[in-house]
């Protein structure tokens, strides 16, 4: 069970029950699961095309259901995730990450990307020491001849 994984007891679901709804705002939901610091900051997500729901871009006052599969672009990772528990609530880590949960196909494909971004600057090898006199010379008649210089 998930709230085994994470620490929980089974009771926690019963000290839950005032805090789960039958609808909630998609906004206050993000933010709820601490997706976003703010409020305002998981609406101009929306606003902003970086959060949809089965695959369409929505509102920030659309009332989301359990069993909805949202994809959340937060810089350059891209969550899709499935809503378990719905609550208009912040709480702890623990309670917050009872509310969703993510594709495996969405955890491996972040996996990979981060491993990407971690081996290299996109295949730039920055050189072990400072460009000698002929290297600088080299490096502005390039710069030159193909137009990249910045003045």
């Amino acid at each position: 069970m998930k709230w085994a994984r994470i620490g929980v007891s089974p009771d926690f679901f019963h000290e839950m029950k005032p805090f789960i709804k039958d609808k909630v705002r998609l906004d206050k939901w993000l933010w709820a699961a601490r997706f976003f610091k703010t409020r305002r900051l998981a609406k101009e997500a929306i606003d902003g095309g970086k959060v949809h729901c089965e695959g369409q871009r929505v509102k920030a006052a659309k009332e989301i259901a359990v069993g909805e599969m949202l994809m959340i672009r937060q810089g350059t990772d891209e969550k899709v995730i499935r809503i378990t528990l719905l609550s208009d609530q912040r709480r702890g880590a623990p309670e917050a990450a009872l509310l969703y949960e993510e594709t495996a196909a969405s955890k491996a494909l972040r996996k990979e990307l981060a491993a990407d971004r971690k081996a290299g600057l996109g295949g730039f090898a920055p050189s072990d020491h400072k460009p000698s006199k002929k290297e600088r010379r080299q490096m502005h008649k390039f710069q030159n001849t193909n137009h990249f210089s910045e003045d």
